[in-house]
């Protein structure tokens, strides 16, 4: 059998998973975590904290840590509900949602060349095959945390 820790391993470095800063939009560099971050607030309108943190597998401590920073950075805004000031909604500013796109288009871009040395089968192959385990991974008992 193949050794499926390497292959993961080599992916993970492949997809740039183990960078400390894994883009920079004009002179705006992020974390892997920020980025996966206004990924979800490009996808969802005006989320709640706790639904993004819980999204992200996140705890909710780490997660304002990280809301924080990307406030200073003028790319989140975070609005308390009128009705009930103790949950935030999190939504992009014009420059987040400029830095959320542009980086989605990149990986788009990426995926794409990478697509495109395989055959049409092949990448359907592909596909089908991270769906499953994208399925299996959430049926696991360990799922989105981390192994002791």
């Amino acid at each position: 059998m193949e050794d499926l820790r390497e292959m993961f391993q080599i992916m993970t470095r492949r997809f740039g998973l183990l960078n400390k800063n894994c883009c920079q939009v004009g002179g705006t560099e992020l974390s892997l975590v920020q980025s996966h971050i206004l990924y979800e607030l490009l996808r969802k309108e005006k989320p709640s904290m706790q639904e993004v943190a819980d999204s992200l597998g996140m705890d909710i401590t780490t997660f304002s840590r990280q809301i924080q920073t990307l406030v200073k950075m003028e790319l989140v805004f975070k609005t308390p509900l009128p009705e009930d000031r103790r949950v935030s909604q999190l939504s992009l500013t014009t420059q987040g949602n400029y830095v959320a796109a542009k980086i989605d288009a990149e990986m788009n871009e990426y995926l794409n060349e990478v697509f495109a040395n395989m055959s049409e089968f092949e990448q359907d192959m592909v596909i089908k095959s991270v769906k499953l385990l994208n399925d299996a991974m959430s049926k696991s008992s360990v799922c989105c945390k981390p192994l002791l």
